[in-house]
């Protein structure tokens, strides 16, 4: 049928066939109005045919129509067929040469607007020209992210560089795309509400679907009396202040009936902290530790009393989520572009994701794994890594934030869901 038609186009090259398709803008040219104008032009050639075959054609439909039609049907108009069959033929046939006609011209401008880079992607990359993303050590999906160069790699043919910078924690590098220092990262959500209080500038983007229930731990040196969390009440704890540590500790606290009064904190950031904690200068100490070990972080002294998953159960995902924030102007300005980062940072743990279940199942034939926790990863690894923010995310954050105003650790409350702060949308989300 393309073959046919493009005979019938070469044929009638001199009579200008495409001129009024070539003054279509090309960001009409979509699918959709491909379509649209297939259906809309098949529909015009079949009343055409309708019209001729009876022998009433008007002189405008035989002055505009009749070249095409005589190319199209083998049959002489001065004796226009009496057999109804072939008439029913000639109509359908129409009807579909008109739809193919359009999606091959919208193929033709769609490959020409490709190759010459007029995709939003393409623009918006060359606007941009940098990119720059913050991330904490040992992060799992930015780590694979980096390491093999999936963002550089889909974005290098439109000219944008990637720049990568390590933070100390959530905190700074929530201020540092406040500052404009980064465009994106990812980081604890909890530090999103001390930075919201602080009035600093920046957009949650998405989430992490899963939390590491052994992500974060409650630390006592090895030769500690404590052995509980109760045991807790009346030490020294250490521990980033406005972190997700800081919440831990929190909820740690009242778990066992205690209250935040009842210890003795110390704010220091982690690596702060460790060198404290390793001369013996406090009792415990809150920590991240890193969904991928780095040897820093492996070797870090003393015994876990608690964990993400002893102190909030499954609910761990949701009380202690994973966000990726972004500026403003990359949510605004760049919507394309955020889209790929996402799709990336998805990929780069959908990777992830597949080496951990790779390596649960060697633990298995080896009989040194629960089979229940293959099946969790199993079940995990057909899922999303990063998911849209939804409702119920926020309303834990919420949580948080009324939590942390209620112990008078920020100035006012907040509104975690003001769409300054929280981006709820799906039409990035159809990868």
């Amino acid at each position: 049928m393309i073959s046919y038609l493009r005979d019938i186009l070469s044929k009638h090259k001199s009579q200008n066939i495409l001129k009024p398709f070539r003054s279509i803008p090309r960001r009409l040219v979509t699918s959709k109005f491909a379509v649209q104008f297939g259906i809309g032009l098949a529909s015009s050639l079949v009343l055409s045919l309708a019209f001729n075959s009876d022998g009433v054609a008007t002189p405008e439909s035989s002055h505009v129509l009749s070249p095409l039609i005589s190319q199209v049907s083998p049959v002489n108009q001065a004796n226009p067929p009496k057999n109804s069959t072939i008439r029913l033929l000639e109509t359908v046939g129409l009807f579909v040469g008109g739809i193919v006609f359009c999606i091959v011209l919208d193929r033709w401008f769609s490959d020409r607007s490709a190759h010459s880079g007029n995709t939003p992607l393409a623009e918006q990359a060359r606007r941009l020209k940098q990119l720059k993303i913050g991330y904490p050590e040992g992060m799992t999906n930015f780590e694979v992210l980096r390491s093999q160069a999936l963002l550089e790699e889909r974005l290098r043919p439109f000219g944008l560089i990637v720049s990568w910078t390590s933070f100390l924690s959530a905190s700074a590098l929530i201020e540092a795309l406040s500052n404009g220092t980064i465009d994106f990262c990812g980081g604890g959500g909890t530090a999103s509400i001390f930075s919201q209080a602080a009035d600093h500038v920046f957009v949650r983007v998405a989430k992490e679907k899963y939390t590491a229930p052994k992500g974060q731990a409650i630390l006592v040196p090895e030769d500690s009396p404590i052995q509980t969390l109760a045991d807790l009440k009346g030490k020294k704890i250490v521990f980033d202040k406005g972190s997700s540590a800081h919440y831990i500790l929190i909820k740690a606290l009242r778990k066992v009936g205690l209250d935040f009064s009842d210890i003795d904190p110390i704010y220091l950031t982690q690596p702060q902290a460790l060198s404290l904690f390793r001369q013996g200068e406090v009792d415990a100490w809150v920590v991240w530790v890193p969904y991928t070990p780095t040897q820093a972080r492996s070797s870090y002294p003393g015994r876990s009393i608690a964990d993400l998953e002893s102190i909030f159960g499954d609910r761990a995902s949701l009380e202690v989520p994973t966000y990726y924030y972004a500026v403003p102007e990359l949510v605004r300005d760049y919507p394309d572009l955020l889209k790929v980062i996402l799709e990336e940072v998805n990929e780069a743990g959908a990777w992830a994701k597949k080496q951990e279940l790779e390596a649960a199942q060697r633990l298995l034939d080896q009989h040194e794994i629960d089979p229940f926790i293959l099946e969790t990863l199993q079940k995990r690894s057909a899922e999303r890594a990063i998911i849209p923010i939804d409702e119920q995310s926020l309303d834990a954050l919420q949580h948080q934030a009324n939590l942390f105003r209620d112990l008078d650790l920020i100035p006012e409350r907040v509104n975690v869901k003001d769409g300054t702060y929280s981006l709820q949308t799906k039409q990035n989300w159809t990868y």
